[in-house]
């Protein structure tokens, strides 16, 4: 058997260098859980907030805590959703054999779900803030809202565009 050809030396060395570069992305999404810890701080301490102003604040404020809190709970879920699907479609597959709770999308969620996931939970979190600034209609600025509108209607769009592509992609291929 002869050694092999040097030009093949070199590719499969960069080859491997590309394939185990992936692993760079690692501390990234472990990363992420870092940011979970922060939104759950948050949330503690806006929880903390609303209730003990329960007795001396609107049901409007109430409303628009509760909201903030809903927002901060999909937040949290779409970093879950981005550590677990990112890391298993770009990194490696997550070892989650013999886990009881494990969620039932793990391991299932591919890179086209995950960006379909990504683009709901965007527009959910900007529904919840532009019904925020609706409950505060009134120390809303007229600019603001109209951002928050124009925003939502772009992410909107952006969604079923994206989600027609991925159909139309998905049928050319099948």
């Amino acid at each position: 058997m002869q050694p092999p050809a040097p030009h093949n030396l070199v590719e499969r060395t960069i080859q491997r260098v590309v394939f185990t570069s992936r692993w760079l992305l690692a501390p990234i999404y472990a990363g992420l859980s870092v940011g979970l810890l922060v939104l759950l701080v948050k949330f503690g301490q806006r929880t903390f907030d609303l209730v003990s102003h329960t007795l001396s604040t609107s049901g409007e404020n109430i409303i628009v805590g509760v909201l903030g809190l809903i927002d901060l709970a999909l937040m949290g879920g779409l970093l879950v959703i981005v550590m677990f699907a990112g890391y298993e479609n770009f990194v490696s597959k997550l070892d989650a054999e013999g886990i009881d709770d494990k969620p039932s999308w793990m391991g299932e969620v591919g890179f086209s779900e995950l960006k379909l996931k990504l683009m709901a939970s965007i527009i959910a979190i900007s529904a919840i803030r532009l019904l925020e600034y609706f409950m505060n209609l009134k120390d809303t600025p007229d600019r603001e809202m109209a951002w928050g509108i124009g925003l939502h209607i772009t992410f909107v769009v952006s969604g079923m565009i994206l989600a027609v592509m991925d159909r139309l992609s998905g049928k050319a291929r099948g």
